[in-house]
């Protein structure tokens, strides 16, 4: 069923019109400022990138947010590689030489505007790795209202919304992944060609969090089962690209601290705990990335219920994108469950399993086909479910609710009863109550942080306006061609 696609002409329209939709709709719902030092660490290594030419972080010592090591030049770097800083130096650019100029705005907003435009580039990774379940769903033979309709579900049920709202690398993740999965598998054959950019997307993403690389196999592995001996020079040559990328990396690595395999990170962080070690028992780990009430995969992603039964039938249409749909939350989960924080810091939810969550998300599109009875209503309630998950999310600063509720104990550990569901709920019915809100407290939305940071209203009203008319003319057009298009 691979070959669906080829037989009739990919809607490009409609894909960017998808795309301007959920860019706008995210930026609408943004927090628009940094909270945990992994998203201010990002905004400082930009800053470093545009306006210096180097990696390097030296405004960052002394200012008690610097995480990281200094380099065998003698300057400090951050922990976190360069790939997300370097992708976000567009919106850096933005806030820094654009709209912290205008007229009106404080000398001492700078930082909060640069925070502000560096964190709206998750609505952008965000919305183009939700636009990608566009072509994927054709793929497998789903009409255009269906494959519509799977992309939107995924972009508003999953915690990919509620991190779009944020600065952390997993959304920049699922764009990559879901790039080199439309590369690889929207597509009845695979070139040389698309197997090297697809190589060159899973490499991108090692350069956001090396990490990533774990996906790597499963993407190799899907490629071979999908096509056999024909694919055996493309998933050579989409090895070759990610291994040339990997070794880039380890030279980096050997150049700033010495060593291959020294990334840059602090062996201990607060209260002297490992932070990047595999320490913790998989029982444990993975325990609470499926059941606990601040971490479960499944909870945050109810979605998630329908879509692991859904694997068999999309084994059954494309073995490949089965493979890597069930494969690589698999080996996340796995990884993940050993790994001392596979919490992920200050976070709502399982924080690092976000991208492969999208990924396994596109084998609902399965059910599609000759669905049971019972599937529409079940599908119905596990995305309201999901979306109601997503908006406690992003309704009030997750943080406030973290540090008072004891996230992590006095050795910062995570809690493992914690819920930040139940912990937003309480925030949201003191401010609706009518409980004072100081700066970055109460209802986190970039346009009321800006308000109460003396950002002039015509700037704010004006941008909002903007964001406004482009969410309602994109989403007409996509209405309308909805109604043109074949019902499902």
């Amino acid at each position: 069923m691979a070959d669906q696609m080829s037989s009739r002409r990919f809607p490009l329209r409609t894909f960017l019109l998808l795309f301007v939709f959920l860019n706008f709709l995210y930026l609408l719902t943004s927090t628009g400022r940094v909270h945990t030092i992994d998203e201010i660490s990002a905004v400082i290594q930009a800053e470093s990138i545009a306006l210096h030419g180097t990696t390097a972080v030296p405004q960052a010592v002394g200012s008690k947010v610097y995480y990281g090591k200094i380099g065998r030049d003698g300057q400090p770097h951050s922990a976190y590689l360069p790939g997300q800083s370097t992708a976000i130096v567009p919106w850096y650019d933005l806030g820094h030489f654009v709209l912290a100029k205008l007229p009106g705005v404080p000398a001492g907003a700078q930082d909060l505007v640069v925070s502000m435009t560096s964190t709206w580039s998750n609505a952008t990774f965000a919305a183009l790795a939700a636009a990608l379940v566009l072509p994927l769903a054709l793929a497998i033979g789903l009409t255009l209202r269906q494959g519509l309709t799977l992309a939107f579900v995924i972009a508003v049920g999953s915690p990919l919304f509620v991190y779009s709202a944020w600065l952390f690398s997993e959304p920049l993740t699922a764009a990559l992944w879901m790039g080199a999965a439309v590369a690889l598998f929207a597509f009845p054959e695979i070139s040389l060609r698309r197997a090297a950019v697809a190589g060159v997307l899973i490499g991108c993403a090692m350069w956001v969090r090396p990490t990533n690389v774990v996906a790597a196999p499963v993407f190799l592995a899907a490629m071979l089962v999908r096509h056999r001996q024909r694919a055996i020079r493309a998933t050579l040559g989409t090895a070759i690209v990610i291994g040339l990328i990997g070794v880039s990396i380890l030279v980096r690595n050997h150049a700033l601290f010495g060593s291959v395999i020294d990334f840059g990170y602090p062996k201990y962080a607060e209260a002297g705990r490992e932070t990047s070690s595999f320490n913790i028992p998989w029982h444990v780990g993975i325990g609470a990335l499926l059941f606990s009430p601040g971490k479960s995969a499944l909870l945050f992603c109810p979605l998630a219920l329908l879509a692991i039964p859904a694997i068999g039938r999309l084994w059954r249409r494309d073995r490949g994108l089965a493979l890597l749909c069930g494969g690589v939350p698999l080996i996340n989960l796995l990884f993940y469950g050993h790994y001392s924080s596979f919490e992920g810091s200050y976070s709502y939810g399982p924080r690092y399993l976000v991208p492969s969550l999208v990924l396994l998300c596109i084998a609902l599109g399965a059910w599609f086909f000759d669905p049971p009875r019972w599937w529409r209503k079940a599908f119905v309630a596990l995305f309201a479910i999901g979306l109601a998950v997503q908006v406690i999310g992003l309704s009030t600063n997750v943080l406030e609710d973290m540090v008072a509720n004891h996230y992590y104990d006095a050795r910062y550990f995570y809690q493992l009863g914690y819920s930040p569901i139940t912990g937003q709920l309480r925030l949201i019915a003191k401010y609706m109550g009518g409980a004072p809100a100081g700066l970055g407290m109460g209802f986190d939305r970039w346009f009321l942080f800006a308000t109460k940071a003396g950002i002039p209203m015509w700037i704010i009203g004006l941008m909002m306006a903007i964001m406004t008319a482009v969410l309602v003319v994109s989403g007409s057009l996509l209405m309308r061609t909805l109604r043109t298009s074949q019902p499902s």
